[in-house]
């Protein structure tokens, strides 16, 4: 079914499966599913442990399963992560729908959550098709001027071409970009997940599956968030670290 929502906000049961107490046992199960990721145990089958104990429905488990990672990954993540000073001048690689759907949802409300990386992360993704919330030029504006304050040489943005309008998406980058005077390049392919876990130049993406494999990498959404969107819902579900 096509996208049809004008925001990527909350859903209308999000204030209560993250209410203050709600949070309380969610950081709880993100505990215990860390002590299991770390003696070995796959994610899979371990969420579905834990969120049988707490009594966590759909939604909250997969909250709960975007936070958390074992130690062992977490200083993986800890020690190729870069400050915005390591890249200036560069080029920066960014995994569009991720960081788009991520500020996209800041902007219009939605829980956007706080793992135990440090990263944020949101709740609503793509679902293969991709459609423009009124959020969306003011989140580009705000990515840009960041990049720009940055003094990034080049953003190279990639974008899954499965995704339906991405060449949309693509035209609508390229034409701010030439605007504003940002160099900024669009590459549409199948997966960009490859791409940017194999490449050398800095990567901005909360992605777990790039965080555990890319060679350097920025917070760059949540640099963004916590400078320009104060007003953003924002659940810690980190388990320490």
């Amino acid at each position: 079914m096509p996208e049809k929502r004008r925001h990527r906000g909350p859903d209308p049961e999000d204030a209560r499966l993250f209410a203050p107490e709600a949070c309380g046992v969610m950081r709880q199960a993100a505990g215990d599913l860390c002590w299991l990721l770390n003696h070995g145990y796959a994610l899979a089958s371990s969420l579905e442990l834990v969120g049988n104990r707490y009594e966590l429905i759909r939604r909250q488990r997969i909250a709960v399963g975007r936070c958390v990672c074992s130690d062992a990954m977490l200083l993986r993540r800890q020690q190729h992560e870069v400050a915005p000073a390591q890249i200036r001048n560069g080029e920066l690689w960014l995994d569009g729908y991720n960081i788009l759907n991520i500020l996209e949802s800041a902007m219009a409300g939605g829980v956007i959550l706080r793992g135990r990386d440090g990263c944020y992360r949101d709740m609503a993704g793509t679902h293969g098709g991709y459609r423009p919330v009124e959020e969306t030029m003011p989140a580009l504006r705000m990515l840009g001027e960041t990049l720009a304050a940055w003094e990034i040489a080049t953003c190279r943005w990639w974008l899954d071409s499965p995704v339906s309008n991405s060449g949309r998406l693509k035209r609508v980058l390229l034409d701010l970009a030439g605007r504003m005077g940002w160099h900024w390049e669009v590459e549409l392919v199948f997966s960009p997940d490859k791409v940017l876990c194999e490449t050398s130049h800095g990567v901005a993406t909360s992605d777990s599956v790039i965080l555990d494999r890319c060679s350097r990498w920025t917070n760059l959404a949540r640099w963004i968030i916590d400078a320009k969107v104060p007003g953003a819902h924002v659940v810690d579900l980190g388990c320490g670290g």
